[in-house]
């Protein structure tokens, strides 16, 4: 454990990068370049985060120097520190691709700091110590994505963020009681200390048991787990691309991400109903997911009922939470948030050129956009699993799991969810790229150098995070430790002691 002010860093640099942006004022081009400053910026910050937490452990600060569980802490572990990362990766790409589809009105109105004060708030979520402080980080970003899902004014945006806005504001009143539920039971709001006096907890397991379900219902509102998931394919269908990259890559994360967080150091006293609640809902949710994938022809659409797929099979991981599993989800938790955010800005462009969403109206551009259609294919290879791209290694890790743990209907499925992927996606490639040509001078003369430079740049980051998975294994293999055996995640507070 290193104690160091430092770990505030990915936190208060996109906050006060946002607030400067806001008294510049309505100047676009300055947010552009302040936007993508704080973007590289970050990506150097991230990196040293990774190295430093590999070689000398988790990263703790206490805020004005209160130890915890008196003060509010600041933990970066290696599991926090990958998605500070991948968050960052995935966040710097959006605002390039911004630049030439997002709007100059959307960009009038404040575009660019909105997305820095969400990444507050989601490396606030992933870097905090605290349960009340998460739910103080997920109103950050969450207030963010209110203005960001309407911003523009549409109907479709107006009557889908509206309802995004009242299932959040529902889910976040939960999110308080099941807060308050937990400090009557453990008098603490720190992580490590909660887990500590629940290690040895001889009380009603039933009251621990209801706030699990409380604190499911909260995150897995926000994760889109079904059944709580019914907002999610209208609202996530309702904004313009580079936002619902954003959302499908990051906001169902971390969700996904204070389920395995809470799961793995809360509810662990009555496990053989919590977690495999977890593991019902989770494949219920592939299957839901996998459904509308195949029913929709909609290029945005299939995509984002893949969001589920995904969400199901990391949450698969976790709930089996031994540590194959927890290292496969880690695996495909990364993997996903790069390679969703390279498909929704791959399908982005090919609307912005042609200007339809439904991929049986197009056809024949593989001659007019070859990089983009096998960049395309290739993103779709890795959503799948297939191998040495980066979505194998973490669905290898969870259905092994599953096999070992006599979870045979969970691991089937989760073979069948590949083939199910593979055919949505590669329905859309051979409808798109190699149907019949369609009338290319109907296509829009758009300048598409960014969008391109972005898409095609996350899917190179998916194949070399593939590639490279063996040597990346020492740092997945730390970042699920904290996940099965919780105790190591724990340990901070003891050292402190």
């Amino acid at each position: 454990m290193t104690t160091d002010i430092l770990v505030l860093l990915p936190i208060i640099i996109p906050m006060f990068a946002g607030l400067i942006m806001l008294f510049i004022g309505r100047r676009p081009m300055a947010h552009r370049v302040g936007a993508a400053l704080t973007g590289l910026l970050m990506l150097i910050i991230t990196l040293w985060v990774i190295i430093r937490v590999y070689n000398s452990g988790t990263m703790v600060t206490f805020i004005g120097d209160w130890a915890a569980p008196f003060g509010i802490s600041v933990v970066i572990d290696m599991a926090a520190a990958l998605l500070l990362l991948s968050t960052t990766i995935v966040t710097f790409a959006i605002v390039v691709y911004s630049f030439q589809s997002i709007g100059m009105e959307r960009e009038k109105f404040y575009y660019y700091p909105l997305i820095l004060f969400m990444l507050t708030g989601i490396n606030g979520a992933f870097s905090t110590g605290d349960i009340f402080n998460m739910f103080v980080f997920f109103e950050v970003f969450l207030i963010a994505s209110y203005v960001l899902i309407t911003l523009g004014g549409t109907k479709i945006q107006l009557q889908e963020g509206f309802k995004y806005i009242v299932v959040n504001i529902v889910a976040s009143n939960f999110f308080v009681l099941g807060i308050a539920y937990l400090y009557s039971v453990t008098g603490t709001l720190n992580f490590a200390d909660i887990y500590l006096k629940l290690d040895n907890y001889d009380g009603n397991i039933i009251i621990m048991t209801i706030v699990a379900v409380v604190f499911l219902f909260v995150f897995a509102t926000k994760a889109g787990v079904v059944p709580f998931y019914f907002w999610l394919p209208g609202s996530y269908y309702a904004p313009p691309m580079p936002v619902i990259a954003l959302f499908g890559a990051l906001l169902t994360k971390v969700g996904v991400y204070a389920i395995a967080r809470t799961y793995s150091l809360f509810f662990i006293g009555n496990s053989a109903f919590t977690h495999q609640m977890l593991l019902f809902l989770a494949i219920l949710t592939i299957i839901v997911g996998a459904i509308g994938a195949l029913a929709y022809t909609d290029m945005k659409k299939v995509i984002i009922y893949n969001i589920l797929i995904a969400v199901g099979i990391i949450l698969t991981g976790f709930s089996i939470m031994d540590q194959t599993a927890t290292v496969g989800a880690m695996y495909y938790l990364i993997h996903d948030i790069i390679i969703k955010a390279a498909l929704f800005l791959l399908v982005g462009f090919i609307i912005y050129r042609t200007g339809k969403v439904d991929s049986e109206r197009l056809g024949g551009l593989i001659g007019q956009h070859p990089l983009a259609g096998w960049a395309f294919f290739i993103a779709a290879l890795s959503l799948a699993g297939v191998p040495p791209l980066s979505g194998f290694y973490g669905k290898l890790f969870i259905v092994q799991s599953a096999f070992e743990n006599n979870h045979y209907i969970a691991a089937i499925i989760l073979l069948l969810s590949s083939l199910v992927v593979l055919y949505s996606l590669i329905k859309i490639f051979i409808n798109v790229f190699w149907g019949e040509d369609m009338d290319f001078s109907k296509l829009k003369p758009v300048k598409y150098d960014k969008l391109l430079v972005s898409s095609i740049g996350l899917v190179i980051v998916s194949v070399a995070f593939g590639l490279g998975a063996d040597l990346l294994y020492p740092l997945f293999e730390m970042a699920a430790e904290a996940f099965h055996d919780p105790a190591s995640y724990a340990s901070y507070l003891t050292e402190v002691e």
